[in-house]
């Protein structure tokens, strides 16, 4: 476990030593959403019963864990690869599943803070609840392990940095602003509506929301079994490549 716990603090210190820029300005990003969406819409708008403003907060706090955790697995792994600093961390007896487990739960610390900024300054403006946590907990978590394991397998496919800027604006930027952040996909035509209904990233924000208020477009156990699911084979790819040394070794 000391490989796993070395590596783990250096992925904790790489974004921690930044904070500014990889905690601060992630949440005040979600506030400038807030801010411009609620101030158009609040009293305006109702979804599920529960007031716009309100109902923005959950999608705006899960895109910001997502994005996060991301981009801290992807942006490690390039840099490393790029520099070639990543000899020394390959050279080390280190376990794929410790390199993976390091790098993972790194990008889902990231996502959580981002996450927690976010939340405290929310509190100041909208009704916030937590009727159920157990259920913000689990999808926070199993999120972020999917979208870290994502940002992870992106470091280790990509090669360069407008490679890695590609798979983020034509792959993760359109699952999570087409994901139901700012909507109920039932305000959607029957079309988007089944469309939405492809997108994983929409269980994860459909279930997180379900946390806070009670209320979702779907059950929040099949879109616990989505997440759960998808997590697990992206884990699995990710540690077979790892094993492999695909793109890393040579």
């Amino acid at each position: 476990m000391i490989g796993f716990w070395t590596l783990f603090y250096k992925e904790l210190l790489r974004f921690w030593k930044v904070a500014f820029q990889t905690v601060a300005a992630p949440v005040l990003t979600a506030m400038l959403y807030l801010m411009i969406f609620s101030h158009v819409l609040e009293g305006r708008v109702q979804v599920h019963g529960v007031d716009y403003g309100s109902f923005l907060i959950p999608g705006l706090v899960m895109m910001q864990i997502l994005q996060n955790a991301f981009a801290n697995a992807s942006s490690s792994l390039i840099q490393a690869k790029i520099t070639g600093s990543i000899v020394f961390v390959l050279l080390p007896p280190i376990s794929s599943t410790a390199f993976y487990a390091a790098y993972v739960l790194a990008a889902v610390l990231r996502g959580l803070m981002v996450a927690f900024g976010v939340i405290v300054v929310a509190a100041f403006f909208v009704d916030l609840r937590a009727a159920a946590p157990g259920w913000i907990i689990a999808f926070a978590l199993l999120s972020g392990s999917l979208f870290g394991s994502l940002g992870l397998l992106a470091g280790i496919w990509v090669e360069k940095f407008d490679q890695l800027a590609a798979f983020q604006n034509f792959l993760i930027m359109p699952l999570t602003m087409l994901s139901g952040v700012f909507y109920s996909i039932y305000s959607l035509p029957a079309f988007w509506q089944e469309l939405s209904r492809y997108n994983p990233v929409f269980y994860m924000i459909d279930g997180f929301r379900y946390g806070f208020y009670g209320v979702s477009d779907v059950a929040p156990e099949l879109s616990l079994a989505v997440v759960l699911v998808s997590l697990v084979l992206v884990a699995a790819l990710c540690i077979q490549l790892l094993d492999r040394g695909w793109k890393l070794r040579n």
